[in-house]
């Protein structure tokens, strides 16, 4: 079974470009065509489905994922998004009008319990998970008893040298990981927000956080005085494979790439075997 996991996709009004130079739209339209030759059995999206959280913003989302995926679409907000503004243009998706004051809600993935959870702080570029949202948590994994769990939020649960992105990181993740690691069926953390590939592990459980769909990667730098800058680097999602036992991670990168190629192996290869 495949999940894909997307993040950070920052869609703007049809026809503009975010941070006046990166084409984000074109970037989630060969994103949504490139998973769905893939048939996963669900889509997740941890955040930042628009720049600025505008009602047309949404409704050029729409006209990017709907019809165009033949599975169900996960969401939850980013802090560039507004809760009121998603629940008006997504209130059909799965789980968006589930809790009145939050965009958390809890799903089934074949065998496999999905617990969304709603990172954001009104005005804020950091991230926090309140005491309300971490007793959903709580209960969401009592539900899910010996299940196997996937989490998805915007902001990840660790640090990551990058000053920039740490300066709003997820506030007192303690409680989050203290969480996953007492349930210990906790598959992944599905983050995104830093607009880089990240992976951290805790508690048995991986801590991903992907690519800015959009195409603009923050700079990798871990300089203490950095300014927030980022690179028109190639987008990219996660796919996710589970096989009943184990689950693995592959880094799909949005493009059109020449090949494939056989590998040609040499005569002189020195693993080759003979007869």
């Amino acid at each position: 079974m495949l999940i894909a996991h997307l993040t950070d996709l920052h869609v703007r009004p049809f026809g503009r470009a975010a941070n006046r130079v990166v084409e984000t739209n074109l970037m989630v339209e060969r994103a949504v065509r490139q998973v769905a030759g893939f048939a996963p059995a669900a889509v997740v999206i941890t955040g930042d489905l628009t720049e600025n959280g505008l009602p047309e913003e949404y409704a050029e989302l729409r006209r990017l994922l709907e019809g165009r995926l033949a599975c169900p679409v996960y969401v939850v907000p980013g802090n560039h998004d507004r809760r009121a503004s998603l629940r008006s243009a997504l209130g059909a998706w799965p789980g968006v009008r589930t809790d009145p004051a939050f965009v958390h809600y809890a799903a089934d993935i074949g065998p496999l319990r999905l617990i969304m959870l709603d990172s954001v702080v009104p005005g804020a570029g950091h991230g926090e998970l309140c005491s309300e949202r971490l007793a959903f948590l709580e209960r969401a994994l009592d539900a899910a008893q010996d299940r196997p769990v996937l989490i998805g939020l915007h902001h990840p649960p660790f640090m990551t040298g990058i000053a920039a992105m740490d300066a709003i990181p997820l506030r007192a993740p303690e409680a989050l990981l203290a969480l996953i690691a007492r349930h210990g069926r906790v598959l992944a953390v599905l983050c995104g927000h830093h607009h880089r590939v990240i992976m951290a592990q805790h508690g048995g459980a991986m801590l991903l956080a992907g690519a800015a769909i959009g195409g603009h990667q923050s700079e990798l730098t871990f300089d203490a005085a950095a300014r927030p800058y980022f690179y028109l680097e190639p987008g990219g999602y996660f796919l996710l494979r589970w096989d009943g036992a184990a689950l693995t991670a592959n880094l799909a990168t949005i493009g059109d790439f020449a090949g494939p190629f056989p590998f040609a192996v040499d005569a002189d290869y020195p693993g080759r075997t003979t007869a």
